[in-house]
């Protein structure tokens, strides 16, 4: 296997399992384009090498798994993803279109609100530390969770917690997103990649041929690609149009800069 990672973006394998981790703890993680191109080829690889059979991703430090889109550098023009259009399609943080047969972990060692709740639910298993939360706060923005929340979280939870969850844009803690059966096991800290190791393991000790067969028949992918979820990434693009153009989605922001209430115009 080629080196893989960059200063963003930290890549290491034990065993037959890859943990990858987003390398960016004084930015809480957010996702910029060296993190979006840096985890989406450490699954690519992982997908190609038959001796990794397990993913983890997870994020450095204690605060946060990832805060989502790093505003920072958008606000300087740079763009989140790359430039190559097979790259760009891997989707937010090179994870949530990214279909790969290897199963995947998060391992979610602090909040994960906006895109880190996105990661969660585009991987196939996960375990959070005990002081973790789980959210989509966009609306509070004046924007929606556009990287698959909004049609994942139904998906995952019954139907009614994830639209209270959407429409109010609320958090739940680790201990209730395990009871509800989003995350697979809650860990302290010093335990959670511990964790995730034991189950990356428990899968990594089965046929991996079978293992991937199993993954693909059970999320639906066909060709590296989801095909139940062709639609609803359709009809995303343009709500995003609508949403992102809209006063609203200016004022949200600015309000959270400026520490006050936002003023809603539906428009």
């Amino acid at each position: 296997m080629t080196e893989l990672g960059n200063d963003a973006v930290k890549v290491e394998v034990r065993g037959h399992v890859m943990i990858v981790t987003i390398n960016r703890p004084e930015a809480r993680n957010a996702v910029n384009r060296f993190v979006h191109e840096g985890v989406g080829d450490a699954l690519e690889a992982a997908d190609l090498d038959p001796d990794v059979r397990v993913v983890i991703i997870t994020g450095a430090g204690d605060k946060s798994f990832c805060a989502g889109a790093d505003l920072v550098a958008l606000s300087r023009g740079e763009k989140l993803a790359p430039d190559d259009p097979v790259k760009a399609a891997w989707g937010f943080a090179g994870v949530v279109s990214h279909a790969i047969s290897t199963p995947t972990i998060a391992a979610v060692n602090g909040f994960a609100l906006g895109g880190g709740l996105e990661i969660t639910l585009a991987c196939d298993l996960a375990v959070a530390v005990d002081t973790a939360q789980f959210g989509l706060p966009e609306p509070k923005r004046g924007i929606f969770a556009a990287a698959g929340g909004v049609f994942r979280l139904p998906e995952q939870l019954p139907r009614k917690i994830a639209m209270e969850m959407i429409l109010t844009g609320d958090p739940i803690s680790a201990e209730r997103a395990l009871a509800l059966g989003l995350i697979n096991a809650v860990a302290p800290a010093d335990r959670l990649i511990d964790t995730a190791m034991k189950l990356a393991e428990r899968i990594a000790a089965n046929a991996p041929l079978s293992v991937q067969a199993s993954k693909r028949m059970a999320q639906g992918i066909i060709d590296g690609g989801v095909k139940r979820e062709e639609e609803a990434w359709r009809q995303n693009r343009v709500e995003m149009k609508a949403v992102f153009a809209s006063e609203d989605s200016r004022e949200g922001p600015k309000a959270f800069a400026e520490k006050r209430i936002p003023v809603w115009k539906a428009r």
